[in-house]
């Protein structure tokens, strides 16, 4: 069976095909054939050696924290063979073998049935980088958002900020703010009611904001990018707010006002998938799927690759960063 696999830390080149054994499912372990496997920034992180030894396996790894796929071998757990699957579970492409490779045994407990309203395409959209899941998650169970409420979801081609713009009104946010550089990659996005983008070529985020809420500052950051950003969001908060920090896509380090904190009464909140329980993912998913079905999410698609192009594949989604979701398809 192919996968994708490197067996040292660094570059894009030291992705490459390997020749792996079949998987057979173990107790409560369900065999899936992959049809479509997440692309992400992550993979691109995990893969230079970024994350700390405690969360990753020891090398060779499999990437990708996505995927869904068919069922071929139920085991004992009741799906029926053919079921279309989300795979839901932490720790894929990281502390687990991950999805870029043709078939995966995996707990039972990790899928979630895909309605047949639903493509492979959407649902795999849905998936990729976990924005949906993270930014349901995120204003639901840690920012705790209302109704009214303004959001900023900086960076609006990621894949946290892309999803909170639509995930945010359904949750009764009364305007998503976000950030693009640039006129062309700004003409790109598609308008959405209660969505604004600051182009952060023509003015600064904390001017942009300021005029988008007549000056008084936004309720909730999801904050995906990290760097210089989180000190501005954090600015860029009204009194009681909540800054989520996501990702760090910008950079590691921030530096902060405190008086944003103290004179604000602010909250900065961390936000990692090993702080919910299997089922909580698994019940959400199904949540979002559901609101997939209706029509009231609608996940972009970028490009589909075989696994042999994998190392392009991540290319695409790092430099050229894409407003749609990029996967690979292991049975190309």
């Amino acid at each position: 069976m192919r996968a994708v696999r490197f067996h040292e830390f660094g570059g894009l080149q030291n992705l490459r095909i390997d020749q792996v054994p079949r998987p057979t499912p173990g107790d409560a372990e369900v065999v899936i054939q992959i049809t479509r496997a997440g692309v992400s920034p992550l993979d691109d992180k995990v893969r230079n050696g970024v994350l700390p030894p405690s969360m990753r396996k020891p090398l060779p790894l499999v990437p990708g924290a996505s995927a869904v796929g068919r069922v071929i071998d139920p085991g004992a757990s009741g799906h029926a063979p053919g079921t279309r699957v989300l795979l839901c579970g932490w720790g894929y492409g990281t502390k687990l073998d991950g999805t870029w490779r043709a078939e995966a045994a995996v707990p039972s407990s990790h899928l979630v049935p895909i309605p047949e309203q639903v493509d492979d395409d959407e649902a795999a959209a849905l998936a990729a980088g976990s924005g949906y899941l993270t930014a349901w998650l995120a204003l639901t169970r840690v920012a705790r958002l209302r109704p009214g409420q303004v959001v900023l979801a900086p960076g609006i081609y990621g894949a946290v900020a892309s999803a909170a713009a639509q995930v945010a009104p359904l949750l009764g946010a009364s305007k998503v703010i976000s950030t693009a550089r640039g006129a062309d990659r700004l003409a790109a996005i598609p308008r959405a009611d209660g969505l604004a983008v600051i182009d952060l070529e023509a003015e600064t985020l904390a001017d942009g904001v300021a005029r988008l809420t007549d000056g008084a500052g936004v309720d909730v950051v999801l904050d995906g990018l990290g760097g210089d950003l989180t000190g501005q969001a954090l600015g860029a908060l009204r009194q009681g707010g909540v800054v989520v920090s996501i990702g760090y896509t910008a950079g590691t380090k921030a530096s902060i006002d405190v008086t944003d904190l103290i004179w604000k009464t602010a909250r900065l909140e961390g936000f990692l998938f090993t702080a919910f329980a299997q089922q909580e993912l698994a019940d959400t998913y199904g949540t979002l799927l559901g609101h997939l079905a209706e029509g009231a999410l609608r996940p972009a698609v970028d490009r589909v690759y075989p696994l042999e192009q994998a190392a392009e594949a991540q290319r695409r989604v790092v430099e050229d960063r894409p407003l749609g979701r990029v996967f690979l398809d292991p049975q190309a």
